[in-house]
C-alpha cells in the first residue's frame, strides 16, 4: 500500500511541472514546419509520428522543448561515453574510496551504482536547479515565450546574425536527434549482446 501512495505522489508531482495538453474537438493542429529549427535536408519536414498535428500550439512548444533539452542531454552522454570508452578521465579521488579511473573500467549503468549517494544527490539537484532556472522563465515557452537556453555555461546568442543564428540551433537540433540514436545505441551495445552488430568487440561496450 505505502509503494502505490508514493508512486501516486511522485505521478502528481510530475504532472504539476507537466503543460495541460488539450484536444481540438473540431479541427486539429496545423503546423507548418517550414522553416523550424531542425528541418532540413535531408529530412525536411520530418514528422513520422504527425506530432505537429495534434493538441494545441502550447503542446507543440512542450513537444520542441522537450526535443531539444533530450538532445542536448543525449550530445553531453554520447560525448562523456566515447571519451570513457577512450580510457580518458579524471584525475583523482571521486570520492575518499572511488576513483575516476575505477569508475572508467565498468559500464555506465554500473557508474552510476558506484557513485556514492552524496554524488548522486548534487548531479540530481544541479539537473533540478537547471531545470527550475528554464522553466521559470517568462513568458513560458508554451506561452509564446524563447525556447529553453543554455544554462550551464550561460549562452547569449542575441548578437548573432539571423542567417547564422537559423544555421547554429538548426545544427544543434540535428545533432542532438542524432545523438539520442547514438548514445541508445552504446547502451543497447553495452547491456544486450549484439543488439548492435557494428559495435561488437569494441572494448568501450
Amino acid at each position: 500500500m505505502k509503494y502505490a501512495v508514493i508512486l501516486s505522489m511522485a505521478l502528481s508531482s510530475v504532472n504539476a511541472f507537466a503543460p495541460p495538453i488539450t484536444t481540438r474537438p473540431s479541427s486539429s493542429l496545423r503546423v507548418s514546419l517550414d522553416g523550424l529549427p531542425g528541418s532540413t535536408a535531408p529530412f525536411k519536414n520530418f514528422d513520422p509520428f504527425g506530432l505537429a498535428s495534434i493538441g494545441s500550439e502550447e503542446t507543440f512548444a512542450w513537444f520542441q522543448a522537450a526535443e531539444l533539452k533530450n538532445g542536448r542531454c543525449a550530445m553531453l552522454a554520447a560525448v562523456g561515453y566515447l571519451i570513457q570508452g577512450a580510457g580518458w578521465h579524471f584525475p583523482g579521488m571521486l570520492s575518499h574510496d572511488i576513483s575516476f579511473a575505477s569508475l572508467s573500467n565498468l559500464k555506465p549503468l554500473e557508474q552510476w551504482e558506484a557513485v556514492p549517494d552524496a554524488g548522486k544527490a548534487q548531479i540530481i539537484a544541479t539537473i533540478f536547479l537547471a531545470e527550475m532556472v528554464t522553466e521559470a522563465r517568462k513568458p513560458h515557452y508554451t506561452k509564446g515565450g524563447e525556447l529553453p537556453t543554455i544554462v550551464f555555461p550561460p549562452l547569449d546568442f542575441s548578437k548573432v546574425d539571423p542567417a547564422t543564428l537559423k544555421k547554429k540551433r538548426d545544427s544543434e537540433l540535428n545533432n542532438g536527434r542524432l545523438a539520442m540514436i547514438g548514445i541508445m545505441s552504446f547502451l543497447a551495445a553495452a547491456n544486450i549482446p549484439g543488439s548492435v552488430p557494428a559495435l561488437v568487440g569494441n572494448p568501450a561496450f
